[in-house]
């Protein structure tokens, strides 16, 4: 909060069967980006509901073998709470679920959890203005409903596996997991593995697979860009440099932060990536040596269409004697064996899926019902939309984080999460200073703002570029993506107009 902001009104923690200030979902980076945002403004009075019995999100969800992030560690974290004792440039799942839980602990959030508390569902309650939110789990009691005057909704947008719905998989008699749900129980060595999908997780966890399974074919609709790794260990110095010399983690870290920004200029004129792309180009020519196995790997779509990957050893591993790449279709899938549209039956003992989480369609199952009993459906009909990605018109103080068109597919996402936090924090201000209720975008605002990503996006990079990816809905029409700079949504963020919002009715006593 900014000095020249007033500060937020404190309220006591919600008794038995009271509202309390804003319910969160989820403890991922969101949800406790939002809770911390929320103490260091002075407000206590909320609850977290987290369907897990640990906190991390993604990070606590995604323990397949290799598992880490494509963003460096310097930026992939808080930027109020800087980690001087990264190991390496690109953190492991390991290390980023230890983090989370280290902020968890220094913020005391841990007094606000409900653990193994799944929420079902949520519906505004016109009457008082606050919502109730149905939760299910071992940490609920049959048929309890959470009340809030807020609810800011952290679940991420990539936390629903997608399986993708191929004939014959009931059929299959071996054993069948998603990346996401990854089944460590089952020993891979000597097996005939199948890998569905080459996205952001297939390329750490092939590699892994690669040198334990006695077969390993990967089943590859579309290629992805990939750039070699610089990953390394951070040093004794660089790790002394950030302990004691003010400026340098943050000199890193701003660093880090131009360089992954300037992939943005590309998205809108292609012509600027030809630096990178050829980079990528070099990087698999140098790797793979078969000309045949080496035309399969190489894109046909412009780069930046679907999200740039980073990895040194996944090439590699796909040149082993034991692997396989067909991009061939699959026809159907057999009790012990997966054919392909030209005929060729593969056996196989498992099969893992590596094919991304539903994100555009994410909500289509979603109970959420807004004011005057309009389902989250019947508003999104058209597709999926909010303002700034965070509000949806007909649904006040209902806060998305993570919401439609704040993903990105070059920088980190923790800089998005800050200033929707902030963005939130403003709302819930502008709501309390007038004594009102309620806040609610307007759906003129909302259109408006939408109007222009959609113009944005008119000959982006992943509109135009000659792929599909989960940046666009069924129609292909871009329901996901930030079409600008970081520094454009931080800029939009910081200031909200009142007059795109409607403020009423009268806040309880």
């Amino acid at each position: 909060m900014g000095a020249h902001e007033s500060p937020a009104v404190v309220t006591p923690a919600a008794g038995p069967g009271e509202a309390y200030g804003v319910v969160i979902v989820g403890t991922g980076f969101s949800g406790l980006g939002m809770a911390i945002g929320l103490k260091k403004a002075g407000v206590h009075d909320f609850v977290i509901l987290e369907k897990a019995g640990e906190v991390g999100g993604t990070w606590r969800e995604n323990t397949y073998p290799g598992c880490g992030c494509d963003i460096m560690s310097l930026l992939y974290s808080f930027s109020f709470e800087p980690k001087a004792d990264w190991s390496r440039m690109f953190p492991k799942q390991a290390e980023l679920l230890e983090y989370i839980k280290e902020v968890v602990a220094k913020y005391e959030l841990e007094q606000h959890i409900r653990f193994n508390t799944e929420v079902t569902g949520a519906e505004y309650n016109d009457a008082d203005d606050t919502w109730g939110v149905t939760i299910a789990g071992a940490g609920a009691e049959p048929g309890e409903v959470v009340r809030g005057r807020a609810l800011a909704a952290g679940m991420g947008p990539l936390h629903q596996p997608s399986i993708p719905d191929l004939p014959g998989l009931d059929s299959f008699e071996g054993t069948t997991f998603h990346s996401a749900e990854w089944n460590h129980d089952y020993d891979l060595t000597g097996k005939r593995v199948a890998v569905i999908g080459t996205g952001a997780s297939a390329i750490q966890f092939v590699p892994r697979v690669a040198k334990q399974a006695g077969a390993l074919t990967l089943f590859q609709r579309t290629p992805p860009w990939i750039l070699p790794k610089p990953d390394r260990r951070v040093t004794g110095v660089e790790k002394a440099l950030f302990r004691r010399v003010p400026g340098v983690q943050r000199g890193y870290r701003n660093g880090i932060y131009l360089m992954q920004e300037s992939f943005v200029l590309g998205f809108k004129n292609p012509k600027l990536l030809k630096a990178a792309s050829g980079l990528a180009k070099w990087h698999l020519n140098r790797q793979v040596k078969d000309p045949e196995l080496r035309r399969k790997l190489t894109p046909d779509y412009t780069m930046g269409c679907k999200r740039t990957l980073v990895s040194s050893d996944y090439y590699p591993a796909l040149t082993r004697p034991n692997v396989e790449v067909t991009t061939e279709g699959i026809a159907e899938i057999r009790p012990h064996s997966i054919v392909t549209t030209d005929g060729a039956e593969h056996p196989v003992d498992a099969i893992i899926f590596g094919t991304g989480f539903h994100v555009t369609d994410a909500f289509e199952h979603a109970h959420i019902v807004g004011r005057g009993g309009v389902k989250i459906q019947d508003a999104w009909q058209d597709g999926v939309e909010a303002h700034l990605g965070v509000s949806v018109a007909g649904f006040p103080n209902l806060f998305l984080l993570l919401g439609p068109n704040s993903g990105l597919g070059h920088n980190s996402m923790i800089f998005v999460i800050e200033a929707q936090v902030r963005y939130v924090l403003r709302c819930l201000r502008m709501r309390d200073a007038a004594g009102a209720g309620r806040i609610a975008v307007r759906a003129s605002a909302q259109d408006r703002f939408n109007r222009w990503v959609q113009a944005k996006s008119e000959g982006a990079v992943w509109v135009a570029g000659g792929c599909t990816s989960w940046y666009l809905d069924r129609n292909g029409v871009n329901r996901a993506a930030w079409p600008a700079s970081t520094v454009n949504y931080w800029l939009r963020t910081r200031r909200l107009d009142p007059a795109d919002f409607e403020i009423a009715g009268k806040a309880a006593s």
